[in-house]
């Protein structure tokens, strides 16, 4: 699932790819992931529960995709990809690995899970499962 960017809390399911162009994306080799962290929402802290977390992808020919849960981000998954140029300036890196190819986006997107749950499946616990897959 490829979903544009979420604001004020209601999902925007944008589509930039389709079709073969996704196909393409889920199958394209990760070569840097970057487990990424913002402040939720008005908050200065991206500490604990008032961040959300994400894990941007590097691809080979150097394009970039933050792949991301939350409740009701995608239609079909709650774990979404979304292009790097729609991030805003609040995203930290927190933890890099270096993948070389030996995983794929939409291994990322399945480790990150399909369904959201605030406590045992959010966020956080979707990231942390896929920078160390």
């Amino acid at each position: 699932m490829f979903s544009g960017s979420k604001s004020s809390g209601t999902p925007n399911h944008n589509y930039d790819l389709s079709g073969s162009d996704l196909t393409r994306l889920f199958n394209s080799p990760v070569y840097k992931a970057e487990r990424m962290k913002r402040p939720l929402g008005g908050s200065s802290s991206v500490a604990g529960l008032i961040s959300h977390s994400g894990v941007r992808v590097t691809l080979a020919n150097g394009s970039r995709w933050l792949i991301h849960k939350g409740k009701g981000y995608g239609v079909s998954s709650d774990t979404v990809v979304v292009n790097a140029r729609y991030m805003s300036r609040e995203w930290r890196a927190v933890m890099e690995g270096n993948f070389r190819g030996r995983k794929t986006v939409a291994n990322f997107v399945a480790t990150g899970g399909s369904r959201y749950h605030w406590l045992f499946d959010n966020c956080h616990w979707a990231s942390i499962r896929m920078i160390k897959q």
